[in-house]
């Protein structure tokens, strides 16, 4: 099995199906919660990322079309090992691209430009363990910095530690 489809099967578990929580404001298409319509998130993929996706009809197999496209493929997940890769789409697909691609640069010591080039590449292609742990700290850090972290926190680090345990030993 492919890191992709590795990495997808935990990540569309802990997403689970369709979630219409009224909190959750990826489940708001329009410009803001109460303000737009309430559509849901399905396998993690959002009414207010993907507004004219019908998420209440997504099948998984579109799920996963997405998930490659723009998040894998995004955060360069190819060119990592497992299970960095795995840790670096998960955090894309939580916290959003942009974040995933600082944490990874921050976790790899070096500059934290957002960009996924050929400086952060040579670095992640001598990560290890020490820098595995490191991002995942640089996440749980990040979670803690939110406003809703009283609220939502304690999902978020339960979500790390599937993410570690589900990806361990795996590749």
């Amino acid at each position: 099995m492919d890191n992709f489809t590795r990495a997808f099967l935990i990540v569309v578990g802990i997403e689970a199906g369709l979630s219409l929580d009224p909190d959750d404001p990826g489940n708001w298409t329009g410009h803001a919660k109460g303000a737009g319509i309430l559509k849901g998130t399905k396998y993690g993929i959002s009414a207010a990322a993907n507004p004219s996706l019908d998420i209440a009809n997504l099948t998984l197999v579109q799920a996963k079309a997405i998930y490659l496209a723009d998040y894998w493929n995004d955060v360069r997940a190819d060119a990592l090992s497992w299970p960095l890769a795995c840790y670096v789409f998960d955090a894309a697909v939580n916290q959003g691209q942009p974040k995933a691609k600082l944490l990874l640069q921050t976790a790899l010591g070096v500059v934290a430009d957002g960009v996924i080039g050929p400086v952060t590449l040579a670095a992640a292609s001598r990560a290890g363990a020490y820098q595995n742990a490191a991002f995942m700290t640089a996440r749980a850090f990040d979670y803690m910095k939110k406003a809703n972290f009283p609220h939502d926190g304690h999902g978020w680090f339960n979500r790390l530690f599937e993410i570690a345990e589900a990806s361990n030993g795996v590749g």
